[in-house]
């Protein structure tokens, strides 16, 4: 299986379980790593026959932006079915970062990574 990835899109999302999160909202991160077959688009040099990046970014962020959520981990699951909703994308590995957790230690990231596939 091939791989697109995306790496680093930084979208404001109003995600977490304080109401400050929900108001202020903060940046959220995000990595895509996808799994489908390239060969057909290749050979035919044919967008249409791949999965279109630009336009799969803009869905990502749109969810992202969209509807807030409590945890990070239902955002992964959201993002994950929007990547799947492509019929060539065969399997996706979402990250979503949240640098900006409330945590009160020093920290550099928060991440959480799913990975699902069609059945």
């Amino acid at each position: 299986m091939d791989r697109v990835t995306l790496r680093g899109l930084s979208v404001r999302g109003h995600h977490g379980v304080f109401a400050h999160e929900r108001e202020d909202g903060q940046i959220f991160v995000i990595d895509l790593a996808l799994g489908l077959d390239t060969a057909a688009a290749a050979a035919g040099d044919d967008l249409e026959k791949t999965v279109h990046y630009g336009v799969l970014a803009e869905q990502v962020a749109a969810v992202v932006a969209g509807e807030p959520v409590n945890l990070i981990e239902t955002l992964a699951q959201r993002i994950a079915d929007t990547c799947l909703g492509h019929d060539v994308v065969e399997e996706v590995e979402v990250t979503v970062h949240k640098p900006d957790a409330p945590i009160t230690v020093p920290f550099d990231d928060v991440t959480v990574t799913i990975t699902r596939r069609r059945p």
